[in-house]
């Protein structure tokens, strides 16, 4: 029986094998010949479901049915165990993320050529940022959906730790670390003392010297990034007829939130929408509002938004064509509007990362690496702010998307041989 680790992320899911003995421990192939699969899954009418890359073609080609993405966020909400219709059925959450990872330890068995019943499951510092207790049901929860889909065997890491396990293989000298991986749904810190005898180490509780996290992540700067920029497009801010009044902004919060979208897509919110219309300044942006809605395309605009927030990585501005909702539409987005509207995410990162130093005990000075990992360390305000932490340090660029997986693995073969 093989064991493996699992890093089910926010955004993006992946599965280590451990090898045999001898052999390198890799990330298996989930979808063709791609060891990244989106944490996605779309309910086609009477069909069976997709996942992954499959599960969003299918969504933006125009296929009948339900996307859900960022599955994981919903971890320690009273989300987890509501039910959401699908079709003409209800499931719960759980049993849609359960849906999602049983597909996924297929496929990863499919390529070890048997069965997994042990795994290093991957965790936030905090799945619920100041709350114990709905930290321990989020683990729970999670361990108790990996059982459902067939692992014997369950235990847990630190994403962090097992990015800094990642990165340990390929050092040849000792030094502290701080390891910074920034997913899609939280940001996860940790100091440790790495190197070449340690990693041979069994015990390792002593080097690790502090952990710490918050939940904030790519879909949070994803949602800042809509409100502040295309909701506005969409009727949010504007006037009702009635002075001192604006239109109602949970529409635009919940169309800028991936885990809410699907709740816009009822009788009765366009029913509230056409009601609304008739006392607002400007119909016309009810009007973008309800077709977006109707047509049950907020995903695709999420994915828009999430495609100019990565691409102003690279570029200086985007212009984010929306003539789907609305003939000539567009909306203009630069760096200093995405450095503007994730100023206060970033701060928030930039705390934390100065409360783990404080706990570990150590200067910035003492740092000798920073490891980033996490596809959301590629955003400028991110950076700029992990960078500011400890601004001495050598800045190391891990697997962005492998890292946390690949050093789960190692604990696995560590814990379960």
């Amino acid at each position: 029986m093989k064991a493996c680790g699992l890093d089910f992320g926010t955004s993006n899911t992946t599965l280590g094998l451990v090898a045999p003995a001898g052999g390198d421990i890799a990330l298996a192939r989930l979808e063709g010949e791609a060891v990244t699969i989106p944490s996605a899954i779309f309910f086609p009418p009477g069909g069976e479901e997709a996942i992954g890359r499959a599960a969003m073609t299918a969504y933006v080609e125009g296929t009948p049915g339900r996307l859900m993405r960022s599955l994981k966020s919903v971890l320690g909400s009273s989300l987890l165990d509501e039910t959401t219709l699908v079709g003409r059925r209800r499931l719960s959450f759980r049993a849609v993320i359960a849906r999602y990872l049983a597909a996924v330890k297929a496929r990863a068995e499919v390529q070890a050529g048997e069965t997994l019943t042990k795994v290093v499951h991957g965790r936030p510092v905090h799945f619920v940022d100041g709350d114990p207790e709905g930290d321990r049901r989020a683990e729970d929860a999670l361990a108790g959906i990996a059982r459902e889909v067939g692992f014997t065997e369950v235990s847990f890491q630190y994403e962090p730790i097992a990015a800094a396990l990642d990165y340990e293989r390929g050092l040849d000298r000792e030094e502290v670390a701080l390891i910074a991986d920034i997913g899609g749904g939280t940001s996860d810190f940790s100091v440790v003392r790495l190197g070449p005898e340690r990693h041979r180490a069994v015990e390792r509780a002593g080097d690790i010297l502090a952990n710490d996290g918050v939940r904030i992540g790519g879909t949070d700067f994803d949602r800042t990034l809509s409100v502040g920029e295309v909701m506005p497009l969409l009727g949010l801010g504007s006037p009702m007829q009635r002075p001192g009044l604006d239109v109602p902004s949970s529409y635009f919060h919940d169309l800028a939130t991936w885990s809410q979208i699907n709740r816009l897509y009822d009788g009765k919110t366009l029913r509230e929408l056409r009601s609304l219309r008739r006392d607002v300044a400007r119909p016309d942006l009810i009007d973008r509002l309800a077709a977006v809605i109707e047509a049950e395309r907020g995903h695709t605009l999420a994915m828009e938004i999430e495609d100019a927030k990565i691409a102003l990585s690279e570029i200086d501005e985007v212009v984010l064509p929306l003539g789907w909702v609305e003939p000539g539409l567009v909306a203009e987005i630069g760096r200093p509007d995405l450095a503007r509207h994730s100023a206060d995410l970033a701060r928030r990162i930039g705390a934390c990362i100065t409360r783990c130093l404080r706990d570990a005990g150590v200067e910035a000075s003492a740092i000798d690496a920073l490891f980033l990992t996490g596809g959301s360390t590629r955003l400028a305000p991110v950076r700029e702010a992990i960078l500011a932490a400890a601004p001495g340090a050598r800045v190391v660029e891990g697997d962005t998307f492998g890292s946390v997986g690949l050093g789960l693995t190692v604990e696995a073969a560590r814990r379960y041989g």
